[in-house]
């Protein structure tokens, strides 16, 4: 056997080293279709990005993100209770100061006690209401706001030079990993290759 072969996993490490480096280019460039010969190539990325921008928007909209779980969270008693004691106090503030200030006649009837009295019924009242109020206002909000679209729309027209620069400066590490990989299988294959060749002779 012609001791050149003995090189096989070296070379097919080197092609699936460089064929991996090469996919990890072709995600991103070209960024705007190019045509060679009577084919147009264009890189993955910038090819898909509306679809990709879509499953990803339908996904975060369904799967990370739910109103009902916002709602729940909001209008949990243990999170009413938190506010109660800021609220209690604008209540007192608008009992003494603000109701007598629009209303001078009623400083004479409201004392200390009344005063007492109608805040622990505001109270009351509002640790019932706020919840409500909640819920109705996120059910709302969740009608006008399509949380799909937005994230598809953001997307779909985010830069794709900013991506590359991202995925570049954060991840060599896993970059370099993939091209290892390609290494790796290349050597593994061309190793193949050579006991198969060895076993034929």
């Amino acid at each position: 056997m012609n001791k050149c072969f003995i090189l096989l996993p070296f070379i097919a490490a080197f092609i699936g080293w460089l064929a991996n480096g090469i996919l990890l280019r072709l995600l991103f460039h070209p960024i705007l279709p190019k045509k060679i010969f009577s084919f147009t190539i264009q890189g993955i990325l910038p090819k898909y990005q509306h679809q990709i921008a879509q499953e990803i928007g339908r996904l975060v909209s369904k799967e990370f993100f739910s109103f009902k779980e916002i709602e729940d969270k909001i209008a949990h008693p243990d999170n009413i209770k938190k506010i109660m004691p800021l609220v209690e106090v604008h209540i007192d503030e608008f009992l003494r100061h603000k109701i007598t200030a629009a209303m001078p006649m009623l400083s004479m009837f409201i004392g200390d006690k009344t005063i007492a009295q109608l805040k622990e019924v505001f109270m009351k009242e509002l640790e019932v209401l706020f919840p409500e109020l909640l819920k109705g206002y996120l059910n709302n909000l969740q009608k006008d706001i399509d949380l799909e679209q937005i994230v598809t729309d953001k997307l779909s027209i985010f830069s794709l030079y900013k991506l590359e620069q991202t995925f570049t400066t954060s991840m060599p590490k896993l970059q370099s990993q993939f091209k290892l990989v390609g290494a790796a299988v290349g050597f593994s294959i061309g190793l193949i290759q050579l006991l198969l060749m060895f076993l034929l002779k």
